[in-house]
């Protein structure tokens, strides 16, 4: 985490950002940011800010406002991509594990339907972000049991899948961009910036593969190749991007499995 520091907003929030400081290994930054990327406490969330000219806004995690807010309200398997790739269905709502959690946003999706959803993030800092908006969500009554589904886990997600078993996996690695217009988004930027491409992207979806008692969903950008060149058991496409589903031998009753 070369060249991140912590700081904050206001005197208020000095003490949990000197907290947040010391739980990351990061130093504190003075007022002036010399550029660069900071993790700044604010009295209302936690944000990841890239300093300098031409910076884009803050990344947070909201799941009570904006778009997704919203989204949760509207959701339901049937008009949800990714819930169907995942396999719910009247009465069946599996055990989820959000294997590249990100800023969440699939896994509240899954979560709103009824799944139990265990949230792996590996970057230490996506992680903070992450705990920062589940917790402010808890707190919003008509989320509580939504964000209650929810467990977060920071750790490495290759590792963790090995000694544990789920219904299904999901999996939404960074992937290296080839066209400059995928780069747009904010969150997109800030996040290649702070951790790179995801480069056992295939070792983690062998890991997957050896968790998942029904299915391993794999996002993809609509003409991507395949996951580590591993064919999908069948495919639900997109406008930008597609979901590839792997049926594993321990499918329910009724569908066919990978082998």
């Amino acid at each position: 985490m070369n060249g991140l520091s912590i700081d904050y907003d206001t005197p208020d929030t000095r003490d949990r950002a000197e907290h947040l400081a010391r739980q990351l290994g990061l130093p504190l930054q003075g007022p002036e940011h010399p550029g660069g990327q900071v993790l700044v406490v604010t009295p209302e969330r936690l944000e990841l800010r890239q300093t300098g000219p031409g910076a884009p806004g803050p990344v947070y995690v909201d799941f009570a406002g904006g778009r997704l807010g919203y989204r949760d309200r509207q959701s339901s398997p049937r008009n949800e991509p990714l819930a169907r790739a995942a396999g719910l269905k009247k009465g069946h709502r599996p055990d989820v594990v959000d294997a590249t959690a990100g800023l969440g946003r699939d896994a509240f999706i899954l979560a709103g339907l009824g799944c139990r959803v265990t949230l792996l993030e590996r970057h230490p800092v996506i992680a903070a972000l992450l705990a920062d908006g589940l917790a402010r969500a808890a707190r919003v009554p008509s989320l509580s049991s939504t964000i209650g589904r929810m467990t977060l886990i920071s750790g490495d997600a290759v590792q963790w899948l090995s000694s544990h078993r789920t219904d299904v996996v999901c999996l939404d690695p960074m992937y290296p961009h080839r066209d400059k217009q995928a780069l747009v988004k904010k969150e997109m930027r800030v996040f290649r910036t702070l951790v790179g491409d995801d480069k056992d992207a295939a070792a983690l979806l062998e890991a997957a593969l050896g968790a998942a008692r029904e299915r391993v969903v794999v996002k993809r950008p609509a003409r991507g190749e395949h996951l580590g060149g591993r064919a999908p058991s069948h495919t639900l496409p997109g406008s930008s991007t597609r979901f590839d589903v792997y049926l594993t031998p321990f499918s329910p009753p009724g569908e066919k499995g990978r082998g």
